[in-house]
């Protein structure tokens, strides 16, 4: 029998008897080394809890913390086979069936996106996404500036000249200048640099952006009354009463002196007629007519036409033997001219019905007579009638010289996803989303033409082929006679500027 204390476990493996009896005695008062254990509970207790949640922690601590799922699913099968066969059976009341039938569909999402995006398509049929008018955002901004401050005053002058529509107009007149085929870009001599005049493209620019201020400042003097009942006009500058209409009108003067003078002097008066007669069409026939029959979308089509042939007659002016209008117009050539601008012609109506169709319960409330609530089916009629044009005014932009016989095939692709949607149009009468598709194809499809267009202007890949890989195989009586046709028409342009 022993008298000594016992120790520790930690010190209990030690041998007794190498430790005096004071030594023990000591070491047995000394604390025991505190343990902080990560659970309370016993080790089989653990293991018995893991057993459970193993079993239930997908459903319990993951998968209904989903308030709308626990809700939906958390019953127990004799629950949902009674609340089934309640549903069922019709028992209860209409409100009854309508909380059970909105039950059933929380338990499905993808019933409910489905009905959401029927709902956005039915919202997006009344309240059609149009851009906003660039003039009555500039007016507002206009109207939060300081009065008679500088930049108030640039801003109201600006929105007056619709400057998306303006600079719409001007892209399509340089698009048509640039595809101009210039003689020199067929020729094979290396050193030969095919341009057309910088100064005359400056010219042509600023002439045709003011006459379309012009024209827009002249369209909005007429019908600040009208304006004022449609939504996306009622905030243009002449309603907001931000300008007097003597300012505007003294604007609208001074911006179609300054741009038919521009297009005069600075390019050929063939060009400074046509950009006349754009102002006096657009003011004077379209914004009255637009009260009187449908046919004024007609004749918008023919303003929207002339930009392009005016470039083309600026850079023909640069080639021409007499300059006249009827060498411009209707000479050897001109037809490039003539099929550029129908092909803004036909693209106006695609792109204005589907999106008059969006706005046509306003047209008709401010008395405007559109085909979107005159004749909704002859509305989608024109519109896929005229997308089908685009496919013949292509082919013949490359039959008469313009573009290379690569452009048919890459066009066609553009004119026929348009053509698709144009039909859609027409069979659903603009419903169903149709109207905004074909809306957003033709935004699309006019720039897309043209890059390509001027992409594959005729003798511009081959140009570019024979500066690349060299020349191959040239015969040197053809390169003769095509030089010395180069010089003789570089001296005919020497003396007509002589002269």
């Amino acid at each position: 029998m022993s008298f000594r204390p016992t120790l520790s476990r930690s010190i209990a493996p030690r041998d007794a008897k190498s430790v005096c009896l004071r030594c023990w005695r000591r070491l047995a008062g000394a604390p025991a080394s505190v343990r902080h254990p990560f659970s309370s509970i016993s080790s089989y207790k653990q293991g018995t809890i893991a057993v459970g949640k193993s079993r239930n922690s997908f459903s319990k601590d993951y998968f209904w913390p989903n308030t709308t799922l626990k809700e939906t699913f958390g019953k127990s099968r004799r629950e949902l086979q009674s609340s089934i066969a309640t549903i069922r059976s019709g028992t209860g009341q209409q409100a009854g069936k309508e909380d059970a039938i909105a039950g059933v569909e929380e338990v499905l999402p993808h019933r409910r996106r489905k009905k959401a995006k029927e709902q956005a398509t039915e919202d997006s049929e009344t309240a059609y996404p149009i851009a906003h008018d660039a003039s009555s955002k500039l007016a507002t901004i206009s109207s939060s500036l300081p009065e008679r401050s500088l930049k108030r005053i640039f801003t109201t002058y600006l929105s007056l000249s619709k400057p998306r529509l303006s600079f719409l107009v001007v892209l399509t007149a340089t698009a048509a200048y640039s595809l101009y085929p210039v003689p020199q870009l067929l020729a094979p001599a290396a050193t030969a640099t095919p341009s057309l005049s910088t100064l005359t493209l400056l010219f042509l620019t600023s002439g045709t952006a003011l006459c379309s201020a012009s024209a827009n400042a002249f369209n909005m003097l007429m019908e600040p009354k009208y304006d004022a009942q449609m939504s996306r006009t009622r905030n243009r500058p002449l309603v907001r009463k931000l300008i007097s209409p003597r300012g505007a009108t003294i604007f609208a003067v001074a911006c179609g002196v300054a741009g038919v003078g521009a297009l005069y002097y600075g390019v050929n008066p063939t060009t400074a007629f046509l950009g006349a007669a754009n102002i006096v069409l657009y003011a004077g026939v379209y914004t009255p007519m637009k009260r009187m029959s449908v046919l004024n979308t007609w004749v918008g089509a023919i303003v929207g036409g002339i930009p392009p042939l005016m470039g083309w007659t600026a850079a023909a002016s640069q080639y021409a033997h007499d300059g006249t209008w009827e060498e411009l117009l209707f000479g050897e050539g001109s037809a490039g001219g003539w099929l550029c601008a129908g092909l803004l012609f036909a693209w106006q109506f695609p792109h204005f019905n589907s999106l008059s169709w969006s706005i046509r319960e306003e047209y008709k409330n401010a008395g405007y007579r559109m085909l979107a609530w005159v004749n909704p089916a002859q509305n989608g009629r024109v519109a896929l009638r005229y997308a089908i044009l685009m496919f013949p005014v292509c082919i013949g932009l490359s039959y008469c010289g313009v573009t290379d016989w690569s452009f048919v095939a890459t066009s066609s692709a553009i004119n026929g996803w348009m053509v698709l949607k144009a039909w859609h149009f027409y069979k659903a009468d603009g419903h169903k989303g149709t109207a905004r598709g074909l809306f957003w194809a033709s935004v699309w499809h006019l720039p897309i033409v043209m890059v390509l267009a001027m992409a594959q202007k005729k003798g511009l890949v081959e140009r570019l082929y024979r500066s690349v890989f060299g020349y191959s195989e040239i015969d040197e009586e053809d390169l003769y006679y095509e030089v010395g046709e180069l010089e003789e028409e570089e001296e005919r342009l020497e003396g007509r500027r002589a002269a």
